[in-house]
Formats: structure tokens, C-alpha cells, sequence
């Protein structure tokens, strides 16, 4: 079911961030958890509060050492999915009831969550009294750009970052495979459906 849109000043914005070594400190080029992390510590800000709950579970769950090896069978053409399972882990093997906890801690029954992953709203609201009111969009900045007919102000070298916004092919298969293949909520643009990356 959708949940509620419209906005609630009075509910805080949350964001359950797992740690991404390689997309926050490297500046990776194959996924958005850096631009994420900052987006959500920018809309809190502004908002003048909020809650970043930092999660340590690299690479979905399976640690940076997995997640490398992660990386060499995507180099190889398999996707984020595909490169987990061929390492028999799951696909993410993240959980939530650690961030459920430090909420519950902090006297958060309502959140408004920063996040594009249905099942993070899921575990966090199963057997707890947490209620997700609203699910605020994490979208990419580059995929916002194409919407909006703008992305010749983000046309850079293949895997660049600047302005902590990543853009590339590599990011853009990765995020595709997350809407197609994890239910992430994100819209793909439309002058890439249908397209491969």
C-alpha cells in the first residue's frame, strides 16, 4: 500500500543509512550511498532536525571484503544481484531491528524515512510500534537532471563525481537492477526505459 505523502513538519525525518566505505569515501561510481547520505543530512538541515541512524553493514550485509569480490564478478558483467548470489549470499542480507531499537530508544513512533527500499519500511515497522507516516524519495541526482531536462548540466567523464553527484552507465545499471530486481521505488527515467545500460 502507498504510504501517506503529504508532509509532517512535526514528524521526524529519518534516515537508516547503512555504511558504504566505497561509495562515501571513495566516491564510487557504481552506486549512491554517499549522494544519499548527503542529501539526507542536507534535508535535515534544512528542516532544522532529524535522525541518521548509521548502520554498519557494508555491501548489504556482507562486509567490504565480500562486497570487493562483489565488485570483480559485476566487472565481469554480472549484476549487484547476481554478483551476491553467485558469492552465495542474499541479495541484501541487511536487517533493521538495530535501527528499530535506537528509534524506539529515542521515543520515535512516527518517522517520516528517507529511503527508496520497501522492505526497510517493512522490517522496520514489523512487531514494533514505529509507524513509517510518510516515505520521502531518495532520488538519484543525475536521474532527477535527465527529468528534468537537465542533464547536459551533469554531462561529465564516464564515472565522475562532482559536486557529490554521481553519474555514469555503471550507476545507472545499478539503480535499474534495484527498481527491477529489489522493488527499490525509484522512477527509472523515462528516455531510459526499455534501454540497457
Amino acid at each position: 500500500s502507498d504510504i501517506a505523502t503529504a508532509s509532517s513538519p512535526s514528524v521526524p525525518l529519518v534516515r537508516i543509512h547503512s555504511e558504504c566505505f566505497t561509495g562515501e569515501i571513495g566516491h564510487s561510481a557504481r552506486c549512491d550511498c554517499g549522494e544519499q547520505l548527503d542529501e539526507a543530512i542536507r534535508l535535515m538541515k534544512a528542516e532544522g532536525s532529524g535522525v541518521v541512524v548509521y548502520l554498519r553493514q557494508e555491501g548489504r550485509g556482507i562486509g567490504l571484503a565480500e562486497k570487493l569480490r562483489a565488485y570483480n564478478l559485476q566487472d565481469l558483467g554480472y549484476d549487484t544481484v547476481m554478483a551476491n548470489l553467485m558469492l552465495d549470499h542474499g541479495a541484501d542480507e541487511r536487517t533493521y531491528d538495530v535501527a528499530q531499537a535506537i528509534l524506539e530508544d529515542l521515543g520515535l513512533n512516527q518517522i517520516r524515512l528517507l529511503t527508496n527500499n520497501p522492505d526497510k519500511i517493512e522490517q522496520v515497522e514489523k512487531d514494533s510500534e514505529i509507524r513509517v507516516v510518510e516515505r520521502v524519495p531518495m532520488m538519484p541526482k543525475s536521474w532527477e537532471a535527465i527529468e528534468l531536462g537537465k542533464e547536459a548540466e551533469f554531462e561529465v567523464k564516464e564515472g565522475a563525481v562532482e559536486n557529490k553527484i554521481v553519474r555514469g552507465k555503471e550507476l545507472d545499471k545499478y539503480l535499474k537492477v534495484k527498481v527491477e530486481r529489489m522493488r527499490h521505488l525509484i522512477a527509472i527515467p523515462s528516455s531510459m526505459n526499455g534501454v540497457n545500460v
